[in-house]
This record gives structure tokens, C-alpha cells and sequence, in this order.
């Protein structure tokens, strides 16, 4: 049936549905595809903001402080994950797009594979030397054993994190965003409850938020396993395709390596900016910690155009259809900087407010909403940079991908941040300028990029 629009194709003895990320119209197919993705994130970032707001209201400043160091160690680990995951997303998507469904299924079955021995590396690290970890991250003397806490526990559950990215990536390949945001909102319904018993009512502190988000991230990741098990998938997939197929696995990670690369070096550099905060008071590091959960939410709409980008383009880009891959590009630049005006606004002006959801302390909110006003410029920045992303990922330009990233990392915003760290009195707001100004050298290089992509397209095709 490859390349017929006519027949729909029988899988497990089932007629399956149009796929209209291929056939359908680009503009409502693309926004229907990201809707459940943001509504994902929504949740994501809910649950974990959820932790900073129970944190922030009924414990001391030194817990808010060791959530917030600890968070960004675990945000990190879970940005290379979704990086890396790229690669199930895009050679799933390809497949699916080609119509080879025994080969997608073969693909899900190299990513089992290498995220399982993800899960073993990276709890191991996490349980073994997490003072270490801290001592790196130049936790505050006064919150350095609640980061350290968090870290251990957190970590103790990163095969749940893992298991929650691996499963997402597998369904937007698919072309399903529905399922990822299922399991997210049963993470949520968990995480909640369990935050208010473990923080308020057992006073636990930021042990008692971290225990709340592996219980979450637990129960979700069973949950929507059973789910799984019972939905209508486009090919048959039994546990024995769970190998270490070298064409696949290397495929996957050529694909997905150079973003997981990308994201932990982006991650390491924000990781400095957290490090150098710390090292002003206790406040500081609060408040910044404060303002990346308001980040989380305000950045929602081109994150979620970002994963579905890349999804609906290798599918796309496997049926040879690359007009609509770029009418996909322009439609989500478009509809993400429209909502990036209003996030500009509300982070801009009403920055404090916003950051006042999570902590109590006035200070805390005043150097939050310093920090914040930063990230308003980006939000006008973002919606161009996670799209080219999404995009180029879809593509298979994952090296492009990663070399622009580290460009912006280390060559823009790691010394832009220290040389405005050694300039006396200076301000959150000041060092928060490091992000926008990375975000716009990435953007050129995006372009250069596009330009160079589309001669490319006109006169071949894109292949894996």
C-alpha cells in the first residue's frame, strides 16, 4: 500500500484511519496534534510547579531553595532524555509515514532497549554520589541537605521519568498525542494530593515533594502501561522485539544522540547560571527557582509545537510530501508567537504576581520577578527557535540541531553570565539577559540553516 491514498491499509486484521497528519489539511491537523501536547506539558508543569507552591507555602525557604537546585539537576537529566527520544520519534514517524509498520515496531522495540540501560546509568549516578552532585551545583550551606534529599529520591525514580518520556515519544511517532497526555493527567491527579500530605501535613519538606513526584511519575507510568496494552496500534509489537538490532539502535542514535548532547550541555549551562545565583544567598537561588516554574508555563505553546513539529514533519518527510513539512513551520512560528505576545505581557508586568503563586517571602518574589522579566523578551524569541527545532529534528538535521545549541550555550549565554556575574550590585534581571541573547544568535543560525535545507529539498529527497 505504500503511497496510496485510495486504500487504507488492513494492520491486526483492522481497517485503520486516514492518517491525516499526512493527508489532512496542515493548519487545523497541526493544531489538533499539539493541542493534547500542550495540554501535556500543562499538566507536566503543573505537577511540578504543584511541588514549589506546597513548598513555598508551608516550609522554610531553605526547602524552596533545595527543590529549586534539585529540580533543575532533574530538569536536566529529562531534557536529555526527551532529546535522545527524538530519535524513536522521527524513525517511528518515518515508518509510519512510508507505511512499514513491522519496521516502526522494530524501532519502539531498540528504543526499549536503550532507555533501559539509560534507567540503570542514571539512578545508579544519582544514588551513589549525591552530595557530590550538590557540592557541583554549589547548593547554599543552608539548603544543602535538602538538595541533596531531593536528588537522591528524585533520582531514585528516574526509570518512571525515563518510562513517561520513552512512552510519550513513542505515540507522537505514531501520530497519537492523546495517550502521552492521559498519563500525564493521572500523574498530576497523584502528585497533588500527595504533595499537601507529605509537605503540610507530614512536614517533610523538599524529601516530601520529591517523594510526591516519583509516587506520580510511578502510578502514571503502571497506569497507562495497562492502557497501552489495550489500544489499537498500527502493527503488532510483542516483547521479544525488545533487542539490540544494530541498523535500528544506530540509527536511533545518530538521531537522537546529537540532541540529548544538545540538551545536556543547555542543561549544564543553565546548571552554571543556578551555580553562580547560589552563590549570591539563599534568595537568589529561591527566586530564580521560582521563576523557572513560571518559565514552564509561559513557554507551554512553543514547547508544544517544538515536539510536534518534528513529529508531523518525519511523517511527512516519509511520504515525500516536504511542502506540507514547511507549511507545518510556518503555520506553528505563527500561532506560537501570537500566544508569545501575551506571555511577554503578562511575565513582563505582571512578573511578581505570577512568581507570587509560589513562595510567601517578599524578597524571594522581588528577585523572582526580576529574573522573569528576562524570559518575557524570550517569548517573543522562542516561538521562531523551538519551531526551526522541531522542524530540523523532523528533518533528521539533529547534528545541526545540536551544534546550534551549543553555540548558544557556550558561546553565548555561559559567558554572558559570568562576565555580568563579576560586574558589582548586578541584577537577576541582568544575568536573565544571557537566555534572549543566546535565543536570537541561535535564530540566525536557524535561518542560515533554512535557507541552505530548502535549495537542498527542491532538488532531492530527503532520506534516513
Amino acid at each position: 500500500y505504500r503511497g496510496c491514498t485510495l486504500v487504507q491499509p488492513l494492520v491486526n486484521g483492522k481497517k485503520m484511519k486516514t492518517n491525516q497528519i499526512i493527508h489532512g489539511k496542515v493548519f487545523p491537523t497541526l493544531v489538533k496534534f499539539a493541542l493534547p501536547v500542550m495540554l501535556a506539558l500543562f499538566l507536566q508543569a503543573l505537577y511540578g510547579a504543584v511541588d514549589m507552591w506546597v513548598v513555598g507555602r508551608y516550609a522554610e525557604t531553605a526547602d524552596v531553595s533545595g527543590v529549586s537546585t534539585g529540580s533543575m539537576l532533574i530538569q536536566t537529566v529529562t531534557m536529555i532524555i526527551s532529546g535522545l527520544s527524538v530519535g524513536v520519534t522521527v524513525l517511528v514517524g518515518r515508518r509510519i509515514g512510508q507505511e512499514e509498520y513491522d519496521l516502526a515496531a522494530r524501532a519502539i522495540g531498540g528504543g526499549i532497549f536503550i532507555f533501559s540501560i539509560l534507567a540503570i546509568i542514571f539512578t545508579s549516578v544519582s544514588l551513589l554520589l549525591p552530595q557530590q552532585i550538590a557540592t557541583l551545583m554549589n547548593a547554599p550551606s543552608e539548603a544543602f541537605d535538602q538538595t541533596v534529599q531531593y536528588i537522591t529520591i528524585c533520582g531514585g525514580g528516574f526509570v518512571f521519568i525515563i518510562a513517561y518520556n520513552l512512552l510519550g515519544s513513542i505515540f507522537r511517532g505514531i501520530g497519537d498525542s492523546k495517550t502521552p497526555l492521559l498519563t500525564v493527567a493521572i500523574a498530576c491527579l497523584i502528585n497533588i494530593p500527595a504533595d499537601v500530605l507529605f509537605v503540610k501535613v507530614l512536614h517533610m519538606g523538599a524529601a516530601g515533594a520529591a517523594y510526591a513526584t516519583v509516587m506520580a511519575q510511578a502510578v502514571s507510568v503502571l497506569i497507562s502501561l495497562l492502557i497501552i496494552k489495550k489500544k489499537n496500534l498500527p502493527f503488532k509489537f510483542r516483547i521479544r522485539m525488545v533487542k539490540p538490532r544494530k541498523s535500528v539502535i544506530l540509527t536511533e542514535l545518530r538521531l537522537g544522540v546529537p540532541i540529548a548532547f544538545q540538551e545536556l550541555l543547555v542543561g549544564i549551562s543553565f546548571l552554571v547560571i543556578m551555580a553562580i545565583v547560589n552563590d549570591i544567598d539563599v534568595n537568589s537561588s529561591a527566586g530564580v527557582g521560582v521563576s523557572e516554574k513560571v518559565c514552564a508555563f509561559i513557554m507551554l505553546v512553543p514547547s508544544a509545537f517544538s515536539q510536534s513539529m518534528s513529529a508531523f514533519v518525519a511523517q511527512n518527510i516519509g511520504a515525500q510530501k516536504t511542502d506540507r513539512a514547511q507549511k507545518a513551520l510556518i503555520c506553528g512560528i505563527l500561532t506560537s508567537f501570537s500566544c508569545g505576545i501575551i506571555m511577554f505581557y503578562l511575565a513582563f508586568f505582571h512578573g511578581d504576581m505570577l512568581c507570587g503563586i509560589f513562595s510567601k517571602e517578599a524578597d524571594v518574589i522581588l528577585r523572582g520577578h526580576s529574573y522573569l522579566k528576562a524570559y518575557a523578551i524570550d517569548c517573543l524569541l522562542t516561538p521562531f527557535l523551538f519551531c526551526f527545532i522541531g522542524y530540523f529534528s523532523g528533518l533528521g538535521k539533529t547534528t545541526f540541531v545540536m551544534l546550534q545549541g551549543i553555540t548558544g550555550a557556550f558561546l553565548v549565554r555561559i559567558p554572558i553570565v559570568y562576565l555580568i556575574s563579576r560586574i558589582k550590585g548586578c541584577t537577576l534581571f541582568q544575568i536573565g539577559l544571557a537566555t534572549p541573547c543566546s535565543t536570537s544568535v541561535q535564530i540566525i543560525l536557524c535561518l542560515i540553516m533554512l535557507i541552505f535545507v530548502t535549495k537542498t529539498m527542491k532538488n532531492k529527497k530527503v532520506n534516513i
